[in-house]
C-alpha cells in the first residue's frame, strides 16, 4: 500500500477539490525530480471550489495551495516541510497553524490598514461567529507526511498577510526517504493565475 497517493481531506469533503497537476501552473519549479507548484487563492471564485462561500483572502488570510510531485524513485519525506511568504524586500512571514484558523482570525483592515501589517497570530475571535470556522480551512491544508514515487500531494498554506508584487512562496525540509539526501529548497513566484485548461 502507497504511503501517500494523493493527499486525502477525509468524509466531510463531499465536493471533490481536484486543481489539477503541478505542471499545469507556471507558478512551479522542478528540483532534481520534485515539482512544486505553488498558486495564491485570492479571488471569489478560487475560494468557492476549496473553501465554500467565505473566502479567506477577505479575512486577511492568504492561503497558498502547494502540489508536490515525486518523480523519483523512492518515497519522498514531507513530515518536515516549512513554507514561508517572501515579500518582494527579502522579509519572511512564517505559514501560520491551520487549526488556529478557526479559533482565531486575522485583524479586519482598518483606516487602510493592509492585512497582514498587524499583530500575528493568534488574534482573539470576536464574539461573533467566525466565517472562517469551517472544516475545509484546516481540512484542506498541506498534511502530507509521506509521498510514494511518481505520485502527487496537496493542500495549502496560510498565511497573515495580502499579496504583494514580487511576493514568492519559500519551501523547505523535503528529504528522499530511503537516501535521506535533502531536496534543495523551493523559491517559487506568486502571481494570481489559473491553471491551465484542461485536455
Amino acid at each position: 500500500m502507497p504511503a501517500v497517493t494523493a493527499l486525502a481531506f477525509g468524509d466531510k469533503d463531499e465536493k471533490k477539490f481536484d486543481p489539477g497537476p503541478a505542471s499545469s501552473y507556471t507558478t512551479r519549479q522542478t528540483n532534481g525530480k520534485v515539482t512544486v507548484a505553488a498558486v495564491p487563492y485570492t479571488s471569489d471564485e478560487q475560494a468557492r471550489t476549496a473553501f465554500g462561500k467565505h473566502n479567506p483572502y477577505q479575512y486577511g488570510i492568504l492561503p497558498v495551495l502547494v502540489i508536490v510531485q515525486n518523480d523519483m524513485d523512492e518515497p519522498l519525506r514531507l513530515s518536515a516541510v516549512e513554507a514561508q511568504f517572501e515579500k518582494a524586500d527579502g522579509r519572511h512571514i512564517e505559514a501560520g497553524p491551520p487549526q488556529d484558523i478557526a479559533s482565531t482570525m486575522a485583524r479586519q483592515p482598518r483606516d487602510g490598514q493592509l492585512p497582514g501589517s498587524g499583530p500575528r497570530w493568534p488574534v482573539p475571535l470576536p464574539k461573533k461567529k467566525n466565517p472562517l470556522a469551517e472544516w475545509g480551512i484546516e481540512g484542506r491544508a498541506f498534511s502530507a507526511p509521506m509521498l510514494s514515487p511518481h505520485e502527487s500531494a496537496q493542500g495549502f498554506f496560510y498565511f497573515q498577510t495580502r499579496l504583494f508584487p514580487g511576493a514568492k512562496l519559500y519551501l523547505s525540509g523535503m528529504q528522499a526517504a530511503r537516501s535521506g539526501e535533502g531536496i534543495i529548497f523551493f523559491e517559487i513566484p506568486l502571481e494570481e493565475q489559473r491553471p491551465a485548461p484542461k485536455n
